[in-house]
């Protein structure tokens, strides 16, 4: 089964039709969420803005926090990872390995404040 629907296939290929068949008032889907990709790697996208999250070597056996939904979990449940935020400077988050349940524990709030997070720069990001 699809994802996109008649209404999403017509805007994407025929926009002008698809004013003229539906009008404006439908505002665009902004794509917001954590998925994992090849080799491990996670890709947090919010709208048009894509942060690789590069997935780092465990070590240790501690319980970890993760920085999305906020639960500890035990480290065989958690990854560690590592996101480009700038010019040689790198943020380090712990997440969920089963990042649908964790994406729903967070809800778009925690998704959106993680993205601003990553995307952004971080805590004392120069902006």
């Amino acid at each position: 089964m699809s994802d996109h629907s008649e209404r999403d296939v017509l805007r994407e290929l025929f926009p002008g039709t698809a004013r003229e068949l539906f009008g404006d008032h439908e505002p665009p889907r902004v794509t917001l969420g954590l998925y994992p990709v090849a080799d491990g790697r996670m890709a947090l996208i919010s709208g048009g803005q894509l942060a690789e999250l590069e997935p780092l070597e465990q070590r240790g056996s501690k319980a970890a926090h993760c920085d999305l939904c906020h639960v500890t979990r035990s480290r065989s449940d958690v990854g560690i990872f590592r996101a480009r935020s700038g010019e040689r400077l790198y943020m380090y988050l712990t997440l969920c390995l089963n990042t649908e349940h964790c994406q729903r524990r967070a809800g778009t709030h925690g998704l959106e404040a993680l993205a601003a997070r990553v995307m952004g720069g971080g805590v004392g990001s120069p902006e």
